[in-house]
């Protein structure tokens, strides 16, 4: 995990212009050399702003430390990786959340109002049980999440299918277009 780790060092990559959740494209590039020296640089793909640093070795750690280090890493390897299970399910349960309230924002007036509710409520079920540890209980809120927020693609679909015959203004399908494409 990171906090176990040394800091070495730090920089900060400045002007990333504000963007969507999940839009930035950095490049982070590590370089190590025969001579323990570390480069790392960080580069904005929109912007090709780049800033690095370069971490010289001043000491660093003995052999009896960088022993020590591996056995104390080799005794907590089992629940390193249940901590990384826990964060894994847990960054899932915040990006599952964060697409359903977008989804939930841009079609709530199209779906019924028990629909909504239901999709919120599943929400605040998932973010329950993300302030828990429980990792089976978090996957069966994902679950149910996901399971609740397709009831907006089934209305769609019923509603575009309803109004097909109809009206003949392409006017009114074009959200469940651009719906049905976003989807794919």
């Amino acid at each position: 995990m990171a906090a176990d780790n040394k800091l070495l060092g730090e920089f900060e990559l400045m002007g990333i212009p504000p963007a969507p959740r999940g839009m930035p494209q950095i490049e982070v590039t590590f370089d190590i050399d025969a001579n323990g020296i570390v480069t790392v640089s960080a580069k904005d793909k929109a912007t090709n702003k780049e800033q690095q640093i370069t971490i010289r070795s001043s000491g660093g750690l003995s052999d009896d430390e960088i022993e020590k280090m591996v056995k104390e890493a080799e005794l907590h390897a089992q629940k390193d990786q249940e901590r990384k299970a826990l964060i894994d399910i847990k960054n899932n349960a915040d990006t599952t959340i964060y697409s359903i309230e977008k989804s939930l924002g841009e079609y709530r007036e199209k779906i019924p109002s028990e629909v909504a509710s239901e999709i919120e409520s599943a929400v605040a079920d998932l973010r329950n049980a993300m302030a828990g540890e429980n990792i089976d209980d978090i996957k069966a809120k994902i679950d149910a999440a996901n399971k609740a927020v397709s009831k907006i693609g089934e209305h769609m679909s019923k509603g575009s299918s309803g109004s097909s015959g109809g009206s003949q203004s392409g006017d009114e399908q074009a959200p469940e277009a651009e719906y049905e494409e976003a989807k794919k």
